[in-house]
């Protein structure tokens, strides 16, 4: 029980049951699915609406297809964040996941933050330009 003069403690390793991680998988599995169906259906749905509406600007169309690559973009990262989780091994693996996924979309939301910027401005100054 001691080791040099001094207690060891072992901390009790982390694991997630088998049941629960199968049963967990295939909810992510589902999770993943609907959204893909979402996310097609919702593309499918804006190019309708743009074919049907003439005066919709090139800007704006810009705006929405690159909200919703992002929108998509964050959502399978999260799926993927939590899939990760239910294979950690220990405690330590699941903090350095965590740290992983929150750095990775703190840079992530910088980015489309900056790209966005860069979107909304060119569509301002298209809508601006004098037609001739």
């Amino acid at each position: 029980m001691s080791d040099n003069g001094r207690d060891h403690f072992e901390i009790p390793k982390f694991e997630i049951p088998k049941d629960m991680r199968s049963m967990a998988e295939a909810s992510f599995g589902q999770a993943r699915q609907a959204f893909e169906k979402f996310v097609s259906t919702a593309q499918a749905t804006a190019g309708t609406i743009e074919e049907r509406n003439a005066s919709v600007r090139a800007g704006a169309k810009d705006i929405s297809s690159k909200a919703l690559a992002y929108a998509e973009k964050n959502v399978q990262s999260s799926l993927d964040y939590a899939q990760s989780l239910l294979k950690a091994k220990d405690l330590t693996e699941v903090m350095k996941l965590h740290s992983d996924y929150v750095q990775g979309q703190m840079r992530a939301l910088a980015e489309q933050a900056s790209e966005m910027g860069q979107i909304v401005s060119r569509a301002a100054m298209d809508a601006v330009k004098p037609k001739g």
